[in-house]
């Protein structure tokens, strides 16, 4: 990728407040960002060769739209949290094993999407996002939902292929909760706690490919109560 092709891209951001930069092989931030104007509102860095979030991007505070999908990057630094406009975070694809503090700042998420990387414990910093829609931990190393997790205003939680083998029974508080997702975990039948099914808002929880088949699942204490929920939302939508 040449230089000229990149000062172009930066050229046409000027104007339209939308960065983007993949697909072009880069493991080096052009250096163009550090004299950048704080115009953008999308800044695309996904599908590239970065190692690093670098602390530049702190000051786009404009940006409402970070993807950084499909990289190398093992950290997320602390600065983040001054991109407080930020609505989307998308860094799915990378080699994550955490997720910063800071991000309760940026209290305008509504959705993250970090599957696909190597988190082992569950970020209860989203916990503290009120207007968080989609939290996707997917294809990550997470062995347990802890129960703060009742904070969590989203309304669909992916946590498929993980090696989730603990569920807090607080998930049934998730006041806007409808779809969850457990697919190809370590779960037990006794990890499905009755309240999940009974008292939550839960009306498509996904649990195929764990340590028990649907014949268990259907025995539950409260599966009936779950599947009159499941029926409900299908037949509005059909």
């Amino acid at each position: 990728m040449g230089n000229k092709q990149v000062k172009q891209h930066f050229e046409t951001a000027k104007k339209t407040g939308v960065l983007k930069i993949s697909l072009l092989r880069l493991d080096e931030f052009p250096s163009a960002l550090k004299t950048f104007p704080n115009v953008l509102k999308t800044l695309d860095i996904s599908e590239n060769r970065f190692t690093v979030l670098p602390d530049d991007i702190a000051k786009f505070t404009l940006v409402k739209h970070l993807n950084a999908s499909g990289n190398k990057i093992t950290t997320i630094p602390e600065c983040i949290g001054v991109l407080v406009k930020l609505e989307t975070l998308n860094m799915m694809n990378n080699l994550l094993t955490s997720v910063p503090r800071s991000l309760a700042s940026c209290t305008h998420l509504k959705q993250v999407i970090l599957s696909n990387n190597q988190i082992s414990s569950f970020p209860v910093v989203f916990c503290e996002l009120k207007q968080l829609d989609l939290l996707d931990l997917s294809r990550n190393k997470i062995t347990e939902v802890p129960q703060e997790v009742k904070s969590l205003q989203v309304t669909e939680l992916n946590l498929n292929q993980n090696q989730i083998t603990i569920v807090a029974e607080e998930i049934a508080d998730c006041v806007k909760l409808k779809t969850l997702r457990l697919e190809e975990n370590c779960l037990q039948i006794a990890a499905i706690h009755p309240r999940i099914l009974i008292d939550s808002k839960v009306c498509n929880l996904c649990v195929d490919g764990n340590l028990f088949n649907s014949k268990q699942f259907t025995e539950v204490q409260g599966y009936d109560a779950y599947m009159e929920r499941y029926t409900a939302v299908r037949k509005k939508i059909s």
